[in-house]
């Protein structure tokens, strides 16, 4: 286990502290819906962190061509019908350019500096110059309105029948460790197993994150939601 990362609960758990069972029964929300409609139609999408394909099969579904980026062979056994690779994100060297590469869960708040710059780097250079990255930012109270709780019923990203037990997250700390960092505690939980995850973030605010895009090569074309989590980001032309 990376340091600072833990992760507890019933099967694998990735380096990370992600628990792989836990992510395979997690419902999917919009964020398909969102990224459909930012994107031309039948695009090959390079989904770098695709974890257990919660959003690469409903991408698949709408006819799009996706490489799946994972480090965890055990999250990658999970994903059907797309080309899948293991690596990780911020080392990822690839002989070819996709028309989207996106960025999800939250990769671009890592902790750890240069990973994020080797995260966006690998976003650069792996984009068409016509192409488009999409980035999933965290929200603006993401580490102040703590503690916070949701619960919700769902279908299972493989499809299903809606679970009548649901499940509850509970977002319980963020918590300095330095260096700009926080440490970050969350829980999950469902009638018969629960799984707690820990893990560092970088917050940054709007500013700063335009500004380690600029550093990278990149620059916002959009918000793409109105709370600005979700963020279309295009080459800068030399």
């Amino acid at each position: 286990m990376r340091e600072g990362y833990e992760g507890t609960g019933p099967g694998a758990i990735t380096p990370d502290g992600c628990a792989v069972e836990l992510y395979a029964r997690l419902p999917i929300g919009d964020e398909p819906d969102i990224i459909t409609a930012a994107v031309p139609a039948g695009a090959h999408i390079l989904e770098l962190g695709c974890g257990v394909g919660r959003m690469t099969h409903p991408l698949l579904e709408r006819g799009f061509t996706v490489t799946a980026v994972d480090e965890s062979v055990e999250m990658l056994e999970r994903v059907r019908g797309a080309h899948t690779i293991c690596s990780p994100v911020e080392t990822l060297d690839l002989e070819e350019k996709f028309d989207v590469v996106m960025l999800a869960s939250f990769l671009v708040h890592n902790g750890d500096v240069e990973v994020r710059r080797g995260m966006l780097a690998v976003c650069r250079s792996h984009v068409t110059d016509g192409g488009c990255v999409l980035i999933q930012r965290e929200g603006a109270d993401y580490h102040t309105n703590l503690p916070r709780e949701r619960s919700e019923l769902g279908v299972p990203p493989t499809g299903g029948t809606v679970d009548p037990r649901g499940f509850t997250l509970r977002m319980l700390s963020s918590e300095p460790v330095g260096d700009g960092v926080n440490s970050v505690r969350a829980e999950y939980v469902f009638p018969d197993a629960t799984w707690t995850h820990t893990f560092l973030a970088r917050p940054l605010t709007e500013e700063e994150f335009e500004g380690v895009l600029g550093e990278a090569g990149l620059r916002v074309d959009r918000y793409l939601t109105e709370d600005r989590v979700w963020v279309r980001a295009v080459p800068v032309r030399a």
